[in-house]
């Protein structure tokens, strides 16, 4: 009974051994960068302008990517994801579209140690892939621009809210990606030309 036993544990183990070896699944890793293109505005202020926090609200707020099936259905895909959270990546973008459009001196990040009067934050609202009709990008954003002001008086300067469907070309996560990056570069550019006019006439910061 015993040599049956140990007979059959080394066939189990012969078996296991000529199965073929499975690499492990790496899921596929995207990037929404959407870039400015074109000459730059006519500078309208020497400051300085801070690109403060971009929050983005759940369940878009992780790496994956987030398809609507229905009303109330959202699904995470866990083997195609951003490679980044879209916060960072949103945050990134941004910044470099308003350095490249010249509006401020400069627009810096959260990490910088110069002190900028003038802070532009961003809630995305929606961030997702809309597959219950037909297959669209959604992209939501409110951006608030504020004015270092010693809290003196009301320091927003500003918010407004933009909300962009891009119809897809198929049901690809590719598709998904460039549908939001087209999104999110039609938003960038809409809020460009709001920034000019804020820019334009901004309120006097702390000390000045």
């Amino acid at each position: 009974m015993i040599k049956r036993i140990l007979l059959s544990f080394a066939v189990l183990a012969l078996f296991a051994c000529a199965l073929p070896s499975r690499a492990p699944v790496v899921p596929n890793s995207f990037m929404v960068n959407p870039e400015r293109s074109g000459v730059a505005l006519k500078a309208r202020t020497a400051y300085w302008l801070k690109i403060g926090s971009v929050s983005v609200a759940p369940p878009y707020d992780g790496r994956s990517l987030v398809y609507r099936l229905g009303d109330q259905r959202f699904e995470k895909d866990f083997y195609n994801v951003y490679t980044t959270l879209p916060a960072d990546m949103i945050s990134n973008a941004e910044r470099q579209w308003i350095n490249k459009s010249g509006i401020f001196s400069a627009a810096v990040g959260q990490s910088n140690s110069f002190f900028p009067y003038y802070t532009l934050q961003a809630t995305v609202n929606e961030f997702y892939g809309d597959y219950r009709v037909r297959p669209e990008a959604v992209v939501s954003i409110e951006f608030f621009l504020t004015v270092e002001n010693g809290a003196k008086v009301n320091p927003l300067i500003g918010s407004n809210r933009y909300t962009k469907r891009v119809v897809l070309k198929d049901n690809t996560p590719e598709a998904l990606v460039l549908g939001q990056q087209q999104a999110l570069a039609e938003i960038f550019k809409e809020y460009e030309a709001q920034l000019d006019q804020y820019a334009a006439n901004l309120p006097k910061p702390l000390g000045h």
